[in-house]
């Protein structure tokens, strides 16, 4: 009876937040409490913009203290004066006189509870371009001087600011709903209702005081950004075998890029476009003969991490001089050529393919490349694609994992090939515009062939290669197009046939921001710590290099027992396969970290750590829950209007009974 009452006064408190809805209307379309919350509460989908930390302090967004931010919506271009704390919302177009008007208007600067940022599907995105990042993205890694030199003109740098209220990017239904509400908003100035947004982005180290990464690993409100990265050799490599004499050449690529929101970081262009030739050039020379005769050894690197500090190719160098397990069979100082694959995803310009190549230093080995390069192209007997070194007026190679390579060793011998020339073709670099509408397919089937051809020159080592052995190397286009939806968009996505076929990937949207590492980096890793990019990429890559086992069973065992041997699609109940390849994880985390008694800490400065002074140390900020949701509450002022006419009435009440009882007891007595 208790509760019926009580469920009777909250549909009544419904109907007064909400007076066109009858309450007749109420008592029959509700029927539990769970009902009524969804009537009034709208959780509106969006990606955050969360807090993250460093060595010298913090970056990226989060509530100003411990509880909530509720604030009313209102739209950025109507906003003159800002009288209160409101939500704003900001159309992508007048982003960045939203950021201007917040860095010269303390007062509107003062009343920004919070901001929703509109999203517009690829056919309305009017945008020229935006990049958050800086005009030359992490300069303090480059092994020149000339820092100063703008790769990313269009730059703006605001990712790196702190802001200290709430920021989301809407989806595209939910940008509909909340305009909607603030031109409702906007037209009930003076009524006594207004519809608002809760922000629920309390970030611990706010609400520990734990400003950068030293003192939040400490009080663990944090966890160091990074992830792994993963290797194969084509052919397997015999790691029993003391004679390792072959030259190796690298091909390197990234798996990550970054956002100013955390889960909207696509990077079609840069880097996935490079990533998705590498494993499209992996496939193309996985289906030759003869390769246990060339002459070099091919590795393929993927990194993970490089959008944040070069996490994954700094680590790496630092594990083969430390000739851990996770990169057993690669002897550093066999590796004679770095070949990166960037940004090709744009290389593509009135039906022709153009690339550039980025030389590190002049030698006889890079000019060699060079050589293989054209004739890979000239193989290709296409008119269509084209290849040419870049500028010499360039200050040296454009920011890549090359840099790590060449700040450990100058003398490294490497070439990035990329897509533009003296600055970025990609307009939306580190931003979440840069998503699959960014990229031609075909670029990046061209830059694929281009390098698989490459390889096998380099690696056969015969001069007199014919073009007949060389057109035995194809791309297979519809590999490239399945990587596309898988990497890159949320249909099919990661629930694309290609990664189910190895993986059970934990959600279908991919986001390519690299994460937190979790436990301490094992040879022998939970595949709950490894993200669902790396595992599809540690199979796919598996699977193309490796050699099938003899007496192979439908299923492998748990762990595969003979030496060098591997478990394809292990997460598929007994789907796995045992074969030979050398495919290998590695962690991807700072250099200056260390995992000791069940905590990271920060290692003080050493010699030996070449890049150890430019470290930034990145981090992020643990949270309890990450929401945002909308409703309407009354006006305060209203409120107190209906508790004085409350008042009032009972005052008024209690009076009318006084009199009526006394009238009453005097008719009584007269009777």
């Amino acid at each position: 009876m208790e509760s019926n009452l009580i469920y009777l006064l909250l549909l009544f408190f419904v109907a007064q937040l909400h007076p066109p809805l009858l309450a007749e209307e109420a008592m029959r379309s509700l029927e539990s409490v769970p009902d009524l919350e969804k009537s009034m509460y709208m959780v509106v989908d969006g990606y955050p913009c969360v807090r993250l930390l460093n060595l010298s302090g913090e970056i990226g967004c989060s509530n100003p203290g411990r509880e909530k931010v509720v604030a009313p919506i209102v739209r950025f271009k109507n906003v003159n004066v800002l009288a209160q704390s409101s939500a704003i919302l900001v159309s992508l177009d007048e982003i960045q006189s939203f950021f201007t008007r917040l860095s010269h208007d303390s007062n509107f600067a003062r009343n920004v509870g919070g901001v929703l940022v509109e999203s517009v599907s690829a056919s309305q995105n009017k945008l020229k371009g935006f990049s958050p990042v800086e005009k030359f993205p992490q300069a303090e890694f480059a092994p020149y001087q000339s820092i100063n030199y703008e790769w990313n003109p269009i730059g703006s740098g605001i990712m790196w600011n702190t802001y200290n209220f709430p920021m989301f990017l809407l989806s595209q239904s939910s940008t509909l709903t909340l305009q909607e509400v603030a031109i409702k908003n906007e037209k009930n100035k003076k009524a006594y209702t207004a519809d608002v947004a809760e922000f629920d982005l309390v970030m611990q180290t706010t609400k520990s005081g734990t400003h950068d990464s030293e003192s939040c690993l400490k009080e663990e409100t944090c966890l160091p950004l990074g992830g792994y990265s993963v290797w194969s050799s084509l052919p397997p490599i015999n790691v029993s075998s003391s004679d390792q004499s072959k030259p190796v050449i690298l091909t390197v690529a990234s798996m990550d890029s970054a956002s100013f929101f955390r889960d909207k970081s696509l990077g079609a262009d840069s880097p996935i476009s490079g990533l998705i030739s590498l494993m499209a050039a992996v496939d193309a020379l996985s289906h030759l003969d003869g390769l246990n005769d060339l002459s070099k050894q091919l590795v393929f690197l993927v990194f993970t991490g490089e959008a944040w500090g070069y996490l994954g190719s700094r680590r790496f160098l630092l594990e083969l001089d430390l000739h851990s397990d996770f990169v057993k069979g690669i002897d550093s100082t066999l590796i004679e050529m770095v070949m990166e694959i960037g940004s090709v995803g744009k290389g593509f310009s009135q039906g022709v393919k153009t690339f550039f190549a980025h030389v590190a230093e002049v030698s006889s080995v890079t000019n060699e490349t060079l050589n293989a390069l054209q004739q890979a192209k000239d193989s290709l007997k296409s008119e269509s694609i084209m290849i040419s070194t870049a500028n010499s007026s360039n200050p040296g190679i454009p920011p890549s994992s090359l840099m790590s390579f060449l700040r450990k060793n100058s003398s490294t011998s490497g070439i990035v090939l990329e897509d533009f020339d003296a600055t970025f073709a990609n307009q939306f670099y580190h931003s979440h515009l840069d998503d699959l509408s960014n990229v031609n397919s075909s670029a990046i089937v061209a830059a694929a062939s281009l390098v698989a051809r490459t390889l096998y020159i380099l690696a056969s080592d015969d001069k007199d290669l014919s073009t007949s052995a060389l057109s035995a190397i194809n791309v297979n286009a519809s590999l490239v197009e399945a990587l596309l939806g898988c990497l890159l968009n949320c249909d099919p996505g990661l629930s694309c046939d290609l990664v189910k076929k190895y993986i059970a990937p934990r959600t279908n949207c991919p986001s390519n921001y690299v994460g937190v590492l979790l436990g301490e980096p094992s040879a022998t890793l939970y595949p709950g710590y490894v993200s669902d990019v790396s595992r599809f990429i540690w199979n796919f890559l598996a699977d193309r290099t490796s050699i099938p086992r003899e007496n192979a069973t439908s299923a492998c065992p748990k762990d595969c027992s003979n030496e060098g041997e591997v478990c394809i699609g292990e997460e598929l109940d007994g789907k796995g396969v045992c074969v030979i390849s050398t495919t290998r994880y590695v962690p991807a985390y700072s250099t200056r970290l260390m995992f000791e008694s069940g905590i990271w800490k920060v290692m003080p400065l050493n010699s030996s750590n070449s890049m150890g002074t430019e470290d930034p140390v990145w981090t992020e900020s643990n949270w309890d829950a990450i929401g945002l949701r909308v409703y309407t509450v009354q006006n305060a002022a209203y409120d107190r209007l209906v508790l004085l006419a409350g008042l009032v009435v009972t005052v008024l009440a209690y009076l009318a009974i006084v009199v009526a009882r006394a009238f009453i007891t005097k008719a009584l007595k007269q009777d």
